[in-house]
């Protein structure tokens, strides 16, 4: 049995990345809602149920560099035209180890399915578990290959008090001893700062694409 999407991430997870060699690693989807492209240093991999022949042959017809072709604009619009999948961003990949302790912040589990945030973390993870503090949101889910992924929310008025950062060390601290993934747009730079300025590591770049059904 050949390598699959979960190992990759596993590897990664403890710090082995795909070798730096300027190829392609084509793997199955780890489910149906999940396909798309991860990004590392000279390595790239394609995670998608299609078939892996066309995924190179479509590969070799960019215009672009090899080492920059499985994030390119043309691929990913090919890929999602075969699939009829959707792209919003692509996003910077970071990772965090767990962190021993209580939040600093006071949370509340929330188990709403109406919640707007409660609804919206279910349509893209698995065994989701949503924390509400004092102006933010914490999420925690299961995506991509089953790992283990955080995201946070924090509304205007308490901007710049530090609240995000505290919330994505909180993710640490609930992680169960697992490390934690985070996708963010480079582009929402409050965002960024808040998973650096708390222990996360960039690692690499996802195109994650969405089906519909």
């Amino acid at each position: 049995m050949g390598e699959t999407l979960r190992d990759i991430l596993d590897g990664v997870a403890r710090g082995v990345f795909p070798p730096p060699d300027g190829r392609t690693t084509i793997v199955p989807q780890a489910c149906h809602r999940d396909a798309g492209v991860l990004a590392f240093t000279a390595h790239a991999v394609v995670f998608t149920d299609e078939d892996p022949e066309w995924v190179r042959r479509t590969l070799a017809g960019v215009d672009s560099d090899a080492l920059s072709a499985p994030m390119n604009p043309r691929f990913l619009a090919a890929l999602m035209d075969r699939t009829g999948r959707t792209n919003e961003t692509i996003d910077m990949l970071a990772m965090a180890s767990p962190l021993p302790g209580e939040p600093s912040l006071a949370l509340t589990e929330i188990d709403d399915p109406g919640h707007h945030r409660v609804a919206r973390a279910h349509r893209h993870r698995d065994d989701v578990r949503v924390w509400a503090a004092d102006g933010g949101v914490l999420i925690l889910g299961r995506g991509v290959g089953g790992r283990l992924e955080a995201a946070v929310e924090v509304a205007e008025g308490v901007r710049h008090r530090g609240v995000g950062r505290a919330l994505v060390r909180a993710a640490r601290q609930l992680s169960g001893g697992e490390v934690v993934w985070a996708q963010m747009a480079p582009g929402n730079a409050r965002s960024v700062r808040a998973f650096l300025g708390a222990g996360f590591v960039p690692v690499g770049g996802e195109a994650l694409l969405l089906a519909h059904d």
